[in-house]
């Protein structure tokens, strides 16, 4: 019987996009977590895998010697050697969810977002967005015709600025006036926003500082379109392959055009999602990452 090891450097927006890849693949899994046993062994991990030699010793890691793997799945650059590494040894098929920067690209299969710019290879598959798989946790529950707010944090990327933010939500509840609004914030959110979302008062609001849950893909179930601020990919990623709901991006600061907002931009080519200027377009296309996988062999 097959089975999948997922590597993660315990980042749930990478392990997320490994798990997407095996649940799609309905395959049993473990989950082992990588750490280097120090910084400079990640740097020797990069020069070790352009020389073509391949070793656990930089790792401090345990895998349980009861199941023999089939393939072996990691997002990012912790993960990305190590995947190889326990290919070779097992003779499984290696598999990247990121375009693995700096490493060689001979994995046998990587999915590569698209705004990374991925190479021409046989190997590498484009995709516009992370790899999602989403599931309702039935947390939220809508009374009546409902929209959903998804508010985010600060990154090295983007800003939220309380004033704009501010700007955004007074301009949302207007258009959406007779609407239940259900609002959720995210482990970035400051204390700050957290405030504000509280000051409105909307009818179901979740503050994750306070009630760490996630109601996100109850929203896109249910919601007739959700705003999402676009500091998260992986936020993102969900909206535009789950559910029914019209997607809206709400824009945020940041310094210069970078893959971040890159990426958005693609997606909105595609008629994925509509970027918010004051008026709202109805955009639900969905991807659907499942048939990705019909593309390859494994």
């Amino acid at each position: 019987m097959s089975r999948i090891l997922v590597l993660s450097d315990d980042r749930m927006g990478h392990l997320n996009q490994s798990l997407a890849f095996v649940k799609y693949t309905d395959i049993s899994y473990d989950i082992v977590s990588v750490k280097f046993k120090s910084r400079w062994r990640k740097l020797l991990s990069y020069i070790l895998d352009n020389m073509g030699i391949y070793t656990e010793s930089l790792f401090d890691i345990e895998i349980d010697k009861t199941y023999d793997y089939d393939i072996v799945v990691g997002t990012g650059s912790t993960t990305a050697y190590l995947t190889k590494v326990l290919a070779k040894k097992m003779n499984a098929k290696s598999v990247a969810m990121m375009l693995p920067r700096g490493f060689r690209y001979n994995f046998d299969l990587i999915f590569a977002q698209s705004h990374d710019n991925p190479p021409k290879q046989e190997n590498i598959i484009e995709i516009p967005a992370n790899f999602s798989y989403v599931e309702t946790q039935e947390i939220y529950k809508r009374g009546k015709k409902s929209i959903g707010i998804v508010i985010g944090g600060n990154t090295k990327v983007f800003t939220v600025f309380k004033e704009k933010l501010q700007v955004q939500l007074d301009a949302i509840v207007e258009l959406y006036a007779g609407y239940e609004v259900a609002i959720t914030t995210s482990p970035r959110t400051s204390e700050e926003i957290e405030h504000l979302v509280e000051s409105y008062g909307f009818d179901y609001e979740v503050i994750y500082s306070k009630d760490p849950i996630n109601p996100i893909a109850d929203f896109l179930e249910q919601c007739e379109t959700v705003f999402i601020t676009g500091d998260s990919t992986s936020m993102i990623s969900e909206a535009v392959s789950y559910g029914k709901a019209n997607v809206v991006i709400l824009p945020l600061e940041c310094q210069e055009k970078n893959k971040f907002t890159k990426f958005i931009d693609t997606l909105k080519e595609g008629e994925y999602l509509h970027i918010f200027d004051g008026s709202v377009k109805n955009k639900n296309k969905k991807l659907d990452f499942k048939s990705y996988l019909k593309k390859v062999k494994l």
